[in-house]
């Protein structure tokens, strides 16, 4: 199926870094639209995201409005794509403006879903959750690939999700389909978008969806977060709840520990998960990734039933980690290398240090300093005395390095922390990079980050 085939005249809201803007983009252009871009970020901000539709804009099949909004750009045209990660969607102003005018509005992630096969819906595993949903969902499409099942890992991991489903939903074949769904996707997904006056363009309704609803859905747990977008966890909560309680005969719904006080509708098969299920003997460290683990197994296993548990929890335990999430870069002389890049907030770090067990408890060397996001930066301090090393860098390197009170290596660049690292590191000792800041003052992008310290384990440069 095509989306959109027949719309002349698209406005796209957030061009944005992870993709979906590009693709949603491309689809339109490819299908004759006339396409303007508007994102209020410039486009110095912009510029990989940009050089993926530049030559659409030589064309001039795409136009760009960076830096700001012009409401006529919402009022003017047949269609805008929102993106799901714009706040409180039914107060912004620019959409408000759009539903005045009879303007149809949907996301790139429902003309994604749109577009599914009937089929599909039979090999499609939903996971959401404030913590562990990408890593669980990456655990659950390794676990069917390794099984010689052919699984597609989509959504709010990354890339266009538009693109990447509607390869699967062209070919003969119908593949696993696990996806990764954050509470913004579930409110564009929901009933709730439209009672808020932000209605779909009449083939892109959510209720009539035939892949819709996925006949796995799991949650992983909930608590306060994105209350920025949400405004109260009433909603946020809501949000996740719903995913999980589409009253689909046959369906099934995977609840992680603190949320038996959900009640679903009966006729859905519940599986109820405590804090006591877990997987042993993985990869990846951290008792939280053992959590993820055992939901992974259940989701994997309650999708096909001819899945032995035993030969899924073989699987799971291979599974290396998602890049930049505490992911295991390397081992050279016994020494084990993890890269956490997308640690940027002090809590962060402290989760990963804690994952290798109590501080104290394992010989750790933490690599941690970034940009500054004013954030306090004292918990990261205060864990020198219990390190077997802390090296700091970037602009809040001096910062950390005060707060460690004389115990800390200022080595001020990535590259010489891990010139000190080695000096120091013993067989069975763990390097951790795990900044607890974004790394915007020395590199383009914690991903940077974390492949340049990829390749200095082996000594790169």
């Amino acid at each position: 199926m095509s989306v959109g085939k027949h719309v002349e005249k698209v406005t796209v809201m957030g061009l944005g870094h992870f993709g979906g803007g590009v693709g949603v983009a491309r689809h339109f252009a490819a299908m004759g639209a006339d396409v303007l871009v508007t994102d209020l970020e410039p486009a110095e901000k912009l510029h990989d995201s940009i050089a993926q539709v530049q030559d659409l804009i030589d064309q001039g099949r795409v136009t760009l409005r960076l830096g700001e909004h012009n409401v006529s750009d919402f009022t003017t045209t047949q269609l805008v794509i929102a993106n799901p990660a714009v706040p409180a969607p039914w107060n912004n102003r620019f959409l408000r403006a759009a539903s005045a005018a009879g303007v149809p509005i949907t996301t790139e992630f429902n003309l994604a879903i749109g577009q599914l096969p009937v089929a599909q819906r039979e090999r499609m595993i939903a996971i959401t959750g404030t913590a562990g949903k990408s890593t669980t969902s990456a655990m659950v499409a390794h676990v069917l690939n390794q099984s010689g099942r052919r699984a597609i890992l989509a959504g709010n991991i990354g890339g266009s999700a538009l693109q990447e489903l509607g390869a699967a939903a062209r070919g003969d074949d119908v593949p696993w389909l696990v996806l990764e769904v954050s509470s913004f996707m579930l409110y564009w997904l929901s009933p709730a978008a439209r009672r808020d006056g932000l209605l779909p363009p009449a083939w892109g309704d959510p209720s009539q969806f035939a892949a819709w609803p996925a006949r796995v859905r799991a949650v992983t747990n909930v608590a306060d977060n994105h209350l920025d977008w949400h405004k109260t966890f009433d909603h946020y909560d809501r949000c996740k709840f719903e995913l999980a309680d589409h009253p689909r005969a046959g369906d099934t719904a995977i609840l992680g520990a603190g949320l038996e006080r959900w009640t679903l509708s009966r006729e859905l098969r519940r599986l109820q998960l405590s804090s006591a299920d877990r997987v042993d003997d993985l990869a990846i460290p951290g008792e939280h990734n053992q959590r993820n683990a055992a939901m992974a197994i259940a989701a994997a296993c309650a999708a096909d039933a001819s899945l032995a548990r035993e030969e899924a929890v073989k699987h799971v335990q291979t599974f290396k980690g998602l890049p930049h999430r505490l992911e295991l870069a390397g081992e050279v002389a016994g020494v084990k290398y993890f890269n956490d890049s997308k640690s940027t907030t002090p809590q962060a770090t402290l989760l990963a240090v804690r994952a290798f067990g109590d501080v104290g408890a394992a010989r750790v060397h933490l690599i941690a300093g970034g940009y500054d996001k004013k954030s306090d930066l004292s918990p990261i301090g205060g864990l020198a005395g219990e390190l077997a090393g802390l090296y700091t860098i970037g602009a809040t390197g001096p910062a950390i390095a005060a707060e460690a009170g004389g115990r800390a290596v200022a080595a001020q660049t990535l590259a010489n922390a891990m010139v000190e690292v080695k000096r120091r590191a013993k067989a069975g000792d763990v390097v951790l990079l795990s900044p607890g800041c974004a790394s915007w003052d020395q590199f383009t992008n914690y991903e940077e980050r974390g492949e340049q310290f990829k390749r200095l384990i082996g000594g790169g440069s």
